[in-house]
């Protein structure tokens, strides 16, 4: 399959990826909103909403920065540089893209930032998102 026609497809799955985060996004935050409004019961009730409401912020803010990153995929697409690496400027391969479709750098690349950003290279999972240099994995 050509390059283009790949891409192509990688736009529209994008684009519903985008639609479906969109809509949980949204369902996030409807439901943070009425729990809320919602009174608790007792100190065990509020505590257990409390850390319901933690990890539904916490899910909105990663749903939120996937929506980022493909939204600035969708904008290099519509550019023309779309699958091209911001550190190289090498085509990062088609499966990379198929696997991340928002990613902004080839593999070598992504390898050599993560051995400057973390001692020994090894990579903090728990803060992949923190660097807006890092992709979202």
């Amino acid at each position: 399959m050509p390059r283009q026609e790949a891409i192509k497809k990688l736009k529209e799955q994008l684009v519903r990826r985008h639609e479906a985060l969109q809509r949980a996004v949204d369902g996030d935050l409807s439901l943070l909103r009425e729990l809320h409004q919602e009174k608790t019961g007792d100190v065990l009730d509020a505590a257990a909403d409390s850390v319901q409401d933690e990890l539904n912020s916490q899910l909105v803010e990663v749903e939120s920065r996937e929506l980022s990153a493909i939204d600035e995929a969708l904008e290099r697409i519509a550019n023309g540089t779309y699958g091209d690496c911001q550190s190289c400027g090498k085509p990062i391969p088609l499966t990379r893209l198929g696997a991340i479709p928002y990613a902004t750098d080839c593999i070598a690349c992504r390898r050599e930032a993560e051995q400057k950003t973390t001692p020994g290279g090894a990579v903090k999972w728990n803060r992949v998102f923190d660097n807006a240099e890092v992709d979202p994995v």
